[in-house]
């Protein structure tokens, strides 16, 4: 089980899935063009990002047209990610 767990903490370790994470969570499904915007990156590379994370079972994609929209598909992911922020917060809170 650690390995699973690693294998999910390394996949968020990724300043750019994690910018499209923050921004799937906040509004709740975009396209793979508003992702990558959104993320500072290239659609290739959104395209590339997401498919990690889909694989990792994150994310889902449906297709509209010749457009994907993905969606976060696993309820624990926000909660993680909060706690993830709401650490930094407390870290900073402390260090100052």
């Amino acid at each position: 089980d650690s390995d699973r767990l690693g294998r999910l903490f390394k996949c968020l370790s990724h300043p750019s899935r994690l910018r499209m994470l923050h921004s799937l969570i906040r509004t709740g499904e975009l396209s793979v063009g508003t992702l990558a915007d959104e993320a500072q990156m290239s659609r290739q590379a959104a395209s590339n990002q997401l498919r990690t994370l889909a694989d990792a079972g994150i994310v889902t994609g449906r297709q509209e047209g010749l457009k994907v929209f993905y969606r976060v598909i696993d309820p624990c992911v926000p909660v993680l990610l909060e706690r993830g922020w709401c650490h930094i917060d407390e870290y900073e809170t402390v260090h100052e």
